[in-house]
């Protein structure tokens, strides 16, 4: 008789300590397709940065084989408020342990835990489009990436700065640090869907902390300076040097650009545009209704490079979310929410409008029903409840509930998310 191997554990799931780190981010690099080695000084580095009871492993025979992380963020949302949420990140599966549900077991844990701490909706990057729609996420921002050619915009080459009375300072990593962030935090009370930056986000961007696996070269740094002197925008852009034939053909490329004014963007615009021997620009993953490319005299002279889904919202406390967000005009609408795994659904009576909002729990009738998912990705107001009605995914109970509930839950604004984490 041919003896029978016997049958494999299944992985154990657990948070990490210190010594598992070094495997961890092994795992991790692996299932991103990095080379699987990391320095002791990356180590150190992420250690410093991790709240290692929000990260997750799956451990076969003590070998980590999967990934998972979280940590605390706010999302700012219609209105100008933000609320806290449960940021999920550096999710990998082993390619030898695929289809185990590893990473379902990993997700239903963060959530629940975040659900108990009061987090009032899970957020993340979606990597691949269907495998998060399954966890009750939605994709609720979207960003759009230009390449604009310089010699079609229009833009006059005699440009000389703005003519608002503004002007325009090149400055380095250190004053960044210091002028940065609380230009990011004017700019979420502005542009709801923007998360928050920590000080290992500018240290990070700035040079300052070393990233492992990226050379790091060193950006230009440029402020818009309003005619009283305020910081109102702040763009980080690194340049190529490429020459034929005695041309320049040199392209620059936009990592970071932060207006909180109208003035402010089109001068950040108009000056990366007319930099001398740049003769590309791409932008960098913007909000899809930037005032680029309608500033141009010629908007054609950008090309869309990227247009795609970005971050991805998961509620977990339906009335705090509704309470604390904006809405344009009044609106009463009694929504049922769907959620499989128990976190966020029930039927809620929403009463809103421009002077704030109550969702509290009823036993009327339900008027839309629509998934967790769903409502996660009209909550920013970007969705449409009409388009998604149309496509089955938002039942309409009572005639017209999805026109009325229209112009309640849509911004005027796109959301936009300028961050990956």
């Amino acid at each position: 008789m041919t003896p029978v191997s016997p049958r494999p554990s299944a992985p154990v799931i657990r948070t990490l300590d210190d010594s598992d780190l070094p495997d961890w981010l092994r795992v991790m690099c692996t299932g991103f397709l990095r080379p699987p080695v990391v320095p002791k000084e990356e180590v150190e580095i992420r250690l410093a940065g991790m709240d290692l009871d929000r990260a997750q492993g799956a451990f076969d025979d003590g070998r980590c084989v999967a990934t998972f992380r979280s940590f605390a963020q706010r999302i700012s949302v219609p209105g100008g408020a933000s609320v806290p949420a449960n940021a999920v990140c550096n999710v990998t599966v082993a390619p030898t342990h695929r289809r185990r549900g590893l990473l379902g077991t990993m997700m239903e844990r963060d959530l629940r835990a975040a659900r108990e701490r009061g987090d009032a909706a899970a957020t993340l990057i979606s990597a691949e489009y269907p495998i998060y729609g399954r966890h009750g996420f939605g994709p609720a921002t979207w960003v759009t990436e230009w390449e604009v050619e310089t010699a079609r915009t229009g833009l006059s080459a005699r440009y000389a700065g703005p003519e608002c009375g503004g002007r325009v300072d090149l400055v380095d990593g250190a004053a960044v640090r210091g002028l940065g962030p609380a230009l990011h935090e004017r700019l979420r009370t502005l542009r709801h869907g923007a998360v928050d930056r920590g000080e290992r986000w500018w240290r990070f961007a700035t040079g300052d902390l070393p990233r492992h696996g990226r050379t790091w070269t060193e950006p230009f740094y440029a402020v818009y300076r309003s005619p009283e002197g305020r910081v109102d925008g702040l763009v980080a852009y690194t340049a190529d040097d490429v020459w034929e034939a005695k041309r320049p053909l040199c392209s620059a490329h936009v990592r970071d650009l932060v207006a909180v004014s109208p003035a402010a963007e089109r001068a950040l615009w108009h000056f990366l545009l007319t930099i001398d021997w740049i003769t590309k620009v791409t932008t960098g993953l913007r909000a899809p209704d930037d005032l680029l490319p309608l500033l141009l005299p010629d908007p054609r002279a950008a090309r869309v490079l990227t247009h795609a889904d970005f971050l991805w919202l998961r509620p977990l406390d339906v009335p705090a979310l509704l309470t604390a967000r904006s809405y344009a005009c009044p609106g009463s609408l009694v929504l049922e929410v769907t959620d499989p795994q128990g976190l966020a659904g029930g039927r809620w009576l929403l009463e809103a409008g421009p002077d704030g909002a109550s969702c509290t729990p009823t036993r009327r009738p339900a008027e839309l029903v629509l998934g967790v998912g769903d409502l996660g990705a009209l909550y920013l107001g970007d969705e449409s409840v009409l388009r998604l009605a149309a496509l089955g995914r938002v039942t309409e109970e009572s005639p017209g509930a999805a026109a009325r509930a229209e112009p309640v839950l849509r911004t005027a604004a796109r959301p936009w998310c300028p961050d990956i984490f």
